[in-house]
């Protein structure tokens, strides 16, 4: 169950082929371009029949009562916390510098107009990437927020969207629902950028439809990655494993350590914790995922986890901060003992919504610039021009754009 693996053959097993699900997806965001709000309804009659596609104002009333008064309470501190951390990323809305005399440039950043929000339904309820999708829309300033989620939408997920400020929401769940927002039906209009995790087939309707909706990254099943070395807690380490596990069969979790006996003594605690385990089936499965390379030291174990990327990257070492200014590719990174992953999950304020299956090579998490975009600002003056109208020109004619150069040239001549 808990064993010793390669980060080669760890990562060749991580690596999950899109295609075979293209030729469901192109049919499926077919069937919604031509259909509309019939496709959705006819895609979920096997599982329920659906009359509203948008959720009323009294369905998001009516949630509140079948939702614990304390879980409730719960979302609303959580929500408070992670807006208090992205009201940190918002940018300046406008802001300009002299570069030079006569030449002022700046930035002007503004929020998209229209986004969507897909969150993840079926089996369970995930009130928490609500929150995480919602909250750095609305800090960001965007006008119009709707949201999809697998009918008969939870009532967890219908709170959590409201205390969040949801505008729109819809029960369309999978590909569909992507489609949905990406090309619009008659419920649904299309949005400018659809962020949120999902499935294989939610992520892979992501990516096909980007001509007509940016996204915020693909994301699959969670993983974590632990760099430990002998002063790390096998419980600790054991504990994190399991919250990962518990997630998904298809979760992964990976140990780098420099402690030969450190991996023994985690595998120990796993089977312990494994045997109560609630959610213990899930959990063995994504064990078959798991597991735990030795390395020589710090800097080999660094190599690896950035090889790695993983979607959460906690560091139980002696000397973390050194391993945080080193460590070059992960979604999140939590440090120190008493950081669980969990609390990124749910209520420390950062964002879970994060690149899985080693996109955090190249993709941030889920923040506030993903819902603005910026344009430059430029301001010249006569002197500005003057300053720099003999490189604007060289440079023009070296290319072969020669009213490019005479655009500055009559300027220069007024």
């Amino acid at each position: 169950m808990w064993k010793a693996v390669g980060i080669d053959a760890w990562l060749a097993a991580r690596k999950t082929s899109l295609e075979d699900a293209r030729g469901t997806v192109t049919g499926i965001i077919g069937r919604v371009k031509n259909e509309g709000d019939d496709a959705l309804r006819d895609l979920v009659k096997k599982y329920v029949t659906l009359e509203n596609i948008a959720v009323s104002e009294e369905e998001r009333e009516a949630a509140y009562d079948e939702v614990d008064t304390q879980v409730v309470e719960a979302l609303i501190e959580a929500h408070a916390r992670i807006e208090r951390f992205h009201e940190r990323q918002r940018p300046r809305d406008l802001w300009f510098e002299e570069m030079e005399p006569g030449v002022v440039l700046g930035m002007k950043t503004t929020a998209l107009n229209r986004v969507g929000l897909y969150i993840p339904g079926g089996r369970a309820a995930y009130p928490s990437s609500a929150l995480m999708c919602a909250v750095p829309a609305k800090v960001s300033g965007v006008k119009e927020i709707c949201a999809c989620s697998p009918p008969p939408i939870k009532p967890l997920t219908l709170v959590s969207l409201d205390i969040a400020g949801v505008d729109e929401i819809y029960q369309a769940g999978g590909a569909q629902a992507i489609a949905a927002m990406a090309l619009g039906t008659q419920s649904i209009k299309p949005v400018q950028k659809i962020v949120g995790p999902g499935n294989v087939y939610v992520t892979l309707a992501k990516m096909m439809l980007r001509e007509h909706a940016e996204i915020d990254f693909p994301a699959g099943p969670s993983e974590i990655g632990i760099i430990a070395d002998s002063t790390a807690h096998p419980k600790v380490i054991a504990a994190d494993v399991l919250a990962q596990a518990e997630h998904d069969p298809n979760a992964a979790c990976i140990l780098i350590t420099t402690d030969p006996a450190l991996p023994a003594k985690v595998g120990k605690e796993i089977e312990k914790m494994v045997a109560d385990a609630p959610r213990k089936e899930i959990i063995v499965e994504a064990l078959k995922n798991s597991g735990y390379t030795v390395v020589n030291d710090i800097d080999e174990a660094i190599a690896a986890s950035d090889m790695v990327a993983p979607e959460h990257l906690s560091i139980q070492v002696a000397d973390p901060l050194t391993v945080v200014t080193k460590v070059r590719n992960a979604g999140a990174i939590f440090v120190g003992r008493y950081s669980a992953v969990a609390c990124g999950d749910y209520a420390v304020g950062t964002n879970h919504c994060l690149p899985t299956a080693g996109y955090s090579k190249m993709y941030s998490g889920l923040d506030v610039a993903h819902f603005c975009k910026t344009a430059s600002v430029e301001m010249i003056d006569q002197d500005g021009l003057e300053a720099i109208g003999d490189i604007v020109e060289t440079i023009a004619e070296a290319e072969g754009l020669y009213a490019h150069a005479q655009s500055v040239k009559i300027r220069r001549a007024l």
